[in-house]
């Protein structure tokens, strides 16, 4: 049997290496560690954050959530769409997928102290760890079985819904007893009754298991019934060499056996670890749905398209993992980006521009991955990878200068980034003076562009956001961060042509009073707690 619920025709891999999901292209050594990019993504959109509300402090869940949140970039649409179904019926029925859930870490857990012995190279050690085993799990097959009874009618997907049939047309009443009368039989309370023939030099070989009687014969059928020849013979109390023999001999015997249950042990404890890892991902959806639903923040199911058609839409999209960290609800954005290849976003500081950019790329993993987003709707293309480009704070540990370490990082992507990925700039190259910044970000977005990625770049840089607008291709997008007269930031952004100011002064407003003296703010004040 297979669970089925991550992929409609094969199963989850929770130990796959994530090298081939960040560049696709590359072949590597399976022994290798994680791509360095993957860490920069995990920092920039602080995943963290999202994972830690998926999982707790649950190591498993975490694990699951970050392997299936990063390795979704494979995703097709066809099985985006199978997992959302999946989801909807988790989220209608949180009590019995948490049962489900439960069962099979309980199974797991108390299997552990059995499965020492089914690695042993002793045939008689490794048959009675298996016949452990399998008694230990198959109370909990009965369970699994009764629970698709009892909840089949309530789950509507294809993957629930056929899970739910195999388990009760494979494991009915039928089934199980069989089972038990198996493993009965095979811890052979009567003896072994083996067959062998004699070899080269008479030595025995071909050593065959046989079945031993259903039943004792009465007195009768002793008397009367014809009976196969046999012969007996006695060990000596000390003989221990013969001890050693028929030790050996029943070792021989039943060492197919041993190995064939230890196969159908493995088998049905790998079910349910299988099991275990593909619902620990809902499980971890409907984590993060309830902490959202607590905060009557908005979820959708997005619509995704195939790479290259261009589509990008939404409203109500917001910072999932800013969400989490503040109490008061988000304000959401709305934009049409379909048919556009570059976003360039501009504006007041502190207008939400960075807390806008990361909603995108957590939308953009969330739905790859199956999930829900944090929006009112979104509808997006897939891309094959996405990638990160945001400024850096100085590190005393750097060998050269941020712009250096700036360009290094993009040589690193761009060796790397394919057709269709997204890439997202967050003030890349401000770390020099404004003409040459300006001139490298639009060399850099303009090859970009040619090898046809998607861009969407937060920057203060005026004079490469002027020099787009001024193109008036009809292949970009230009927001800017909503300011009221009064200073005010609403945090939405808007179309707009870019403007040569980011509004400094009303920082500099809020740190000093009129007479130049430092007003007495709190650190996570109103400001800082709702942008990026």
């Amino acid at each position: 049997m297979r669970a089925l619920l991550m992929y409609p025709d094969r199963d989850f891999d929770p130990h796959q290496l994530l090298w081939d999901v960040m560049y696709p292209h590359r072949q590597v050594d399976q022994l290798q560690q994680l791509p360095p990019h993957e860490r920069a993504l995990i920092q920039d959109l602080e995943l963290d954050t999202l994972l830690h509300a998926m999982a707790g402090d649950d190591k498993f869940l975490f694990d699951v959530a970050r392997k299936a949140l990063l390795s979704g970039l494979r995703n097709d649409v066809d099985t985006i769409l199978y997992r959302q179904e999946i989801v909807k019926d988790c989220l209608k029925n949180p009590a019995a997928v948490r049962e489900l859930y439960d069962l099979t870490v309980e199974t797991i857990e108390g299997t552990r102290n059995h499965q020492w012995g089914i690695s042993s190279h002793f045939p008689s050690s490794m048959l009675y760890s298996s016949i452990d085993l399998l008694e230990s799990v198959s109370g909990m097959l009965r369970k699994l079985r009764d629970i698709a009874e009892k909840e089949a009618g309530r789950f509507e997907s294809e993957a629930f819904t056929t899970l739910f049939a195999v388990l009760q047309k494979e494991l009915g009443d039928e089934y199980l007893a069989r089972i038990q009368n198996h493993l009965t039989e095979l811890k052979f309370r009567k003896g072994v009754l083996l067959s062998t023939e004699l070899g080269e030099y008479n030595e025995s070989t071909n050593y065959v298991l046989r079945q031993s009687r259903d039943k004792e014969p009465n007195w009768l059928q002793r008397i009367l019934g014809k009976r196969p020849p046999g012969y007996t013979f006695h060990l000596a109390e000390r003989d221990q060499a013969g001890a050693e023999i028929l030790s050996n001999m029943r070792q021989r015997g039943i060492s197919r056996v041993a190995i064939a249950l230890a196969q159908s042990a493995d088998h049905v404890l790998s079910f349910f670890k299988m099991l275990r890892t593909e619902l620990a991902f809902y499980v971890g959806c409907m984590n993060l749905h309830a902490r959202l639903a607590g905060k009557e923040e908005p979820v959708c199911f997005p619509t995704p398209t195939p790479a290259g058609e261009r589509k990008h839409r939404f409203s109500g999209l917001y910072d999932v993992c800013l969400s989490l960290h503040v109490e008061p609800k988000l304000v959401g954005n709305a934009a049409d980006a379909d048919g556009k290849s570059l976003t360039i976003v501009t504006g007041a500081n502190q207008g939400g521009k960075s807390s806008f950019l990361r909603s995108l790329g957590l939308a953009q993993l969330m739905m790859q991955c199956g999930m829900f987003v944090g929006a009112e709707a979104f509808e997006a293309e897939l891309c094959p990878a996405l990638f990160t480009h945001y400024k850096r704070e100085e590190d005393a540990t750097m060998k050269s200068g941020k712009f250096d370490e700036e360009l290094a990082r993009m040589s690193e992507i761009i060796d790397h980034i394919a057709p269709n990925s997204i890439l997202l700039f967050n003030e890349s190259f401000a770390a020099t003076n404004e003409r040459e910044g300006s001139e490298i970000a639009r060399q850099i977005v303009c090859a970009l562009l040619e090898k046809r990625v998607k861009i969407f770049y937060v920057t203060h840089l005026y004079e490469f956001a002027s020099r787009f607008f001024d193109r008036k291709t009809e292949d970009a997008l230009f927001l800017r961060a909503e300011r009221k007269a009064d200073g005010t930031r609403t945090f939405r952004l808007l179309e707009g042509e870019p403007l040569e100011t980011a509004y400094g002064e009303d920082l500099y407003r809020q740190i000093l009073d009129v007479n130049g003296q430092f007003q007495d703010r709190q650190p996570n004040g109103p400001s800082s707690a709702t942008t990026g």
